[in-house]
Formats: structure tokens, C-alpha cells, sequence
């Protein structure tokens, strides 16, 4: 039924239960699991610019972490797995993504970031892709 599945993270620590259940999905339909991280223009863009700099590189060295970890969970599981790090606003490119990759699932947790960086998010990236996903969404609810 899936060939690709998508899993999208913001390296926060519910991306772990997430990511659980796509290399699962994947694992079980013998499909590829996509892990996506979005380096969040707003977020660096919103700083000073004499540390936008940096924030933009600690949002990158975020990703590399995040995903690491699908690399690592793919391997654990026998799934194939590929890792992409865009640029962008992260509803956007995420849906983006899946269709230029003809992604058959996304998965994604109920909520990432909290405290000044959801405000930052203006708001759910979920629920956004959610409402313009081109595929079926998996949310995985995160405590």
C-alpha cells in the first residue's frame, strides 16, 4: 500500500514515538522512509541580523541530529532510508516534498517545538499540512 513513507521532524522529543511508528509503516510495506527536516527561514530571518547567522546554523546542526536518528532507526529495521534538509516554511515545504517525491504517507506528531518557538511557528505545522497534504497524513500524538 506504501511504498514511501514520509516522516517530517523538528528534532524535538516527541519526534521519537513518531518516527517509531513510520519506520514501522516503511518497515512493514517494505517501503522507503523519507525523513525531512525544514530549516525554518522565519526563525533566523526574525533574529538580529548579527545572529541570524548563527541561528541558522544551530537550526542546521539541529537537523543533522534529527536526522541521524531516522538514519539510525531505518538501519535498526532493515528499511531504506533517505534524508533531506530543506529551507523553508516547514507546512509549505513539507507537502511540497511529498509530492515532488510521490510520497504515499506522511507522519508527523500532534505538536514539536514549544514555549517562544511555537509562537515563532505561528502556529500548527501539523494542522496546516494536515489541510493541504496531497496524501494521507498519520499524526501521532505526542504528550
Amino acid at each position: 500500500m506504501y511504498d514511501s513513507v514520509l516522516v517530517a521532524t523538528d528534532g524535538s522529543s516527541g519526534t521519537t514515538e513518531t518516527l517509531a511508528h513510520a519506520t514501522s509503516i516503511a518497515r512493514d510495506n517494505d517501503a522507503t522512509l523519507h525523513g525531512l527536516y525544514v530549516v525554518d527561514k522565519r526563525l533566523y530571518v526574525a533574529a538580529d541580523k548579527s545572529n541570524q547567522d548563527e541561528v541558522r546554523q544551530s537550526l542546521e546542526e539541529e537537523g543533522d541530529i534529527a536526522l541521524d536518528d531516522i538514519v539510525v532507526s531505518g538501519e535498526e529495521s532493515g528499511v531504506e532510508v533517505v534524508t533531506t534538509m530543506e529551507e523553508g516554511i516547514p507546512h509549505k515545504t513539507i507537502t511540497d516534498y511529498a509530492e515532488e517525491e510521490d510520497i504515499d504517507l506522511i507522519v508527523m506528531g500532534t505538536h514539536g517545538r514549544t514555549g517562544r518557538d511555537r509562537v515563532a511557528n505561528l502556529g500548527s505545522v501539523t494542522e496546516r499540512v494536515v489541510q493541504s497534504a496531497p496524501v494521507p497524513v498519520l499524526v501521532v500524538h505526542i504528550e
